[in-house]
């Protein structure tokens, strides 16, 4: 009885092409989904910063552009390390297959994929271990090093695999779809999470940011015919009305964002732990001069 010839390679580009459509049109269509991960990271970066802010991101009123317009500094330096890695992999794996297909240093490789795979699935082990036992540090990269550890072990363990004499090899290897599925859900998760931790970070420093250089925000100056009682320090109240027709005048103050039908300013000389922002309704019951900073 003879044995089941094996599928070439082209049948099997095209079972694992065939596979990736039916993943996507069970998670969605791509353009969805990616749609759903800039609004995600958008609003992760801008939560954190209204968080450190004193403030909560609802107030803001941004919309779906809004948040993927302010995804795209989170996504930007995660996305250029993980092309320029993957770019890097591919010629050092090309080169692997190379030396195997020519049937050079077989052995000598093997051994070198049983260390790898071992170094690296430890080493993701180890970092897993640090971030579950101490939650209370953060550890901005942590995810992006598991993942890394996981992706060079996975590597490690093809390429051992693939050093397999041939003659030692069997006749149909058993099929690794699962493996290969799990290590690549588990390595997205965690690059999710990297990601996520990454734009929280970016939100919290662009706090510290406005605090460290809130003298190069605009100028504003606000002028209201009832009085608005701000109470935040730096801001003079000037009254420039009369008593028929009263008018105050509000300055000390710089614009930090127009937003859902909201004006926020901060004062002069604002910080995290004592400033104050200044939240008005942007519907004309209030005047606002916006001027250039340097010219102050």
């Amino acid at each position: 009885m003879s044995a089941s010839p094996e599928p070439d390679e082209q049948s099997l580009i095209n079972t694992r092409w065939q596979r990736t459509k039916d993943v996507l049109s069970v998670v969605g269509p791509p353009l969805t989904v990616v749609t759903a991960l800039l609004v995600y990271f958008g609003w992760a970066r801008t939560d954190a910063q209204a968080k450190a802010m004193g403030l909560d991101v609802s107030l803001f009123g941004y919309t779906v552009q809004d948040f993927i317009l302010r995804s795209i500094q989170s996504l930007f330096q995660p996305l250029a390390w993980l092309v320029v890695i993957g770019l890097l992999w591919l010629m050092l794996d090309r080169a692997v297959s190379q030396l195997l297909e020519g049937g050079r240093h077989r052995g000598l490789i093997r051994r070198t994929a049983t260390v790898v795979l071992v170094l690296g699935f430890a080493y993701a082990a180890v970092m897993w271990v640090v971030v579950v036992t101490q939650p209370e540090r953060i550890l901005l990269y942590a995810p992006f090093l598991i993942a890394a550890g996981l992706v060079v072990g996975a590597w490690g363990l093809s390429v051992r695999r693939r050093a397999v004499s041939p003659g030692d090899k069997p006749v149909r290897s058993r099929p690794r779809a699962l493996e290969t599925a799990l290590v690549f859900v588990l390595v997205t998760l965690l690059l999710f999470w990297g990601t996520s931790d990454f734009a929280q970070a970016l939100g919290r420093g662009a706090a510290v940011d406005y605090q460290e250089r809130s003298g190069l925000l605009p100028t504003a100056v606000v002028y209201s015919k009832e009085r608005l009682a701000v109470s935040a320090p730096n801001v003079h109240e000037e009254s420039t009305g009369t008593e028929a027709a009263p008018l105050y005048r509000y300055t000390g103050l710089r614009l930090l964002v127009v937003s859902g039908g909201r004006i926020f300013l901060l004062n002069d000389g604002w910080s995290l732990a004592q400033g104050r922002v200044v939240v008005l309704p942007d519907n004309g019951t209030v005047r606002v001069e916006y001027g250039n900073p340097t010219a102050d």
